[in-house]
């Protein structure tokens, strides 16, 4: 009678399990809980999304604000038919003007020793020395600062126009916050290390959510 009574609750636990897993769609849709510490932008990062498609799927006002918990459509299989004639989305539909290395001045985000090299994840990686001043590419806003992205350490991410966003990796200590506006040039944080103990800066521009080379942005600054 035991036994039965193991085998019933063992199975009983088997179909809430199955249950929970049958939530999955097969249309290819994707999605995402919100964890402690996630923005929009470090989830768009996480996943190689545009922030403002990630926004637009789960209908997210201006501030794009979310909360732990919350699920977030991702990559959707099949896009859902707007319900609302006024989107919430604050940016047009038409895709935005292309920016270029000419549009905004850039400057260097620390002070190099070697040549800068080239990373997996699509940036670049500048060797210097311990504790030294990291600095803003070019002018724009924090949107994120924190250690929740695996592999960039300490990151901060800043937006320069509404396609383009830099990152800033392994730093030992962050200046800035979330929503403060940053000048050109403005020291940002300090070199950290990476895993192998080497103190570096690693560094990104994506556009539309997608890597692109910094270095064509960067080869016409001294």
């Amino acid at each position: 009678m035991l036994r039965l009574s193991r085998s019933i609750c063992s199975l009983g636990i088997c179909c809430l399990l199955l249950g929970a897993c049958a939530d999955v769609p097969a249309d290819g849709t994707e999605r995402y809980v919100v964890l402690p510490q996630d923005t929009l932008y470090s989830i768009a990062w996480r996943h190689d999304l545009d922030f403002r498609d990630l926004a637009r799927w789960n209908n997210l006002g201006p501030d794009f604000r979310i909360s732990v918990g919350q699920v977030l459509l991702l990559r959707p299989g099949l896009k859902p038919k707007p319900t609302n004639p006024y989107p919430a989305n604050p940016y047009p539909t038409s895709p935005p003007p292309r920016i270029t290395s000419s549009s905004l001045p850039w400057v260097w985000p620390t002070d190099r020793i070697g040549a800068p090299r080239p990373a997996s994840g699509g940036g670049i990686i500048l060797s210097g020395r311990l504790g030294q001043d990291v600095r803003s590419a070019s002018a724009g806003r924090v949107v994120y600062t924190g250690s929740g992205l695996r592999g960039y350490g300490n990151l901060i991410i800043i937006k320069h126009a509404d396609s383009l966003l830099s990152a800033y990796g392994h730093n030992r200590e962050i200046l800035v916050h979330e929503g403060q506006d940053v000048a050109l040039g403005q020291v940002i944080a300090h070199m950290g290390q990476d895993a192998h103990q080497a103190a570096i800066l690693y560094f990104e521009i994506r556009q539309n959510g997608r890597p692109v080379d910094p270095l064509a942005y960067l080869s016409k600054v001294k």
